[in-house]
Parts: structure tokens; sequence; C-alpha cells
């Protein structure tokens, strides 16, 4: 890589000044929530910043209590560890790059947890619990597609 491109990639680091905010925030799970009424789906969808600092956590109505702290926990690991939970979940196990992992509190290792991304840089993350690992998985696969429109 040539000097000219290396200032090219620290100009571009520092002008990205995304960052996850209450109202886009608001958006995606506004968005998120119509995606699972279609789908008939009770979800409760967690929100954090780059730090994993709670921004937004919606509960549908009905959602399974339990999915409060799953979709809590999906979020902040998907910003502490920037893979998603499906990956993580894969990652961890026996003979895995990050195998042993899966003893650190706090961590949870169950799909349906992505990391969000604006200009190469984690700016947040969103847990989504209420379905199966594969339909949360599938409903975070949805949510970024959604965040990479709304950005």
């Amino acid at each position: 890589m040539d000097i000219e491109k290396i200032v090219e990639e620290v100009v571009k680091t520092l002008k990205n000044d995304k960052k996850m905010t209450l109202s886009l925030a608001r958006e995606l799970s506004r968005r998120m929530t119509e995606e699972a009424k279609k789908n008939g789906n009770k979800l409760v969808i967690s929100i954090v910043d780059e730090k994993a600092r709670p921004v937004l956590t919606e509960v549908m109505d009905d959602a399974f209590l339990v999915s409060y702290d799953v979709a809590n926990r999906k979020a902040y690991t998907s910003v502490a560890i920037k893979m998603s939970t499906a990956k993580l979940a894969e990652e961890v196990k026996s003979g895995g790059s990050l195998e042993g992992l899966d003893t650190r509190d706090g961590l949870i290792f169950l799909g349906g947890g992505v990391p969000l991304v604006a200009g190469g840089k984690v700016i947040g993350g969103i847990g989504i619990s209420g379905g199966t690992a594969k339909e949360d998985t599938a409903y975070a696969e949805t949510a970024v597609k959604i965040f990479n429109e709304i950005i």
C-alpha cells in the first residue's frame, strides 16, 4: 500500500463521525418491529452504542420474558467481540479459534446479535431474541440491511 492510500484511509476513518443515536436506534427498531409483526413474531430488540452501552430496548407485546436478558446480552456480545453471535457460537466450539471463551460471564453464544458498522467502524450492535437461534440470526441479518439503508 502506498503512502497516498494510507493517508486516504486515515482521513476516511477520521471523517467517520457516524454514531449510534437514539433517533437512529428508534428508526431501526421501528422497522424491525414491522418486520416481526409481518411474520407473526414477538421479539425483544436491544440496541447498544460502540461501547456496548444501552441506547434502546424494545419489548413487543407478549414477548418471552427471558428474551429481554438474551437480546441485551446478544447486543453487548456483538460489540464486545466485534462479530455476530452466530459466528461466535461456532468459534467457541472445540477446535474453534476462540475455544474456551465460552466460560466468560456476560457473553452469549446464540445467533441473533450483530455489530453495526459504518465507515469500517463498529458504531453499535443489535441483539434480537424471541425466536429460535436461526430465526433470531435471520432477523439480525435483516437488521444489518435496514441499518445500511438508513445510516
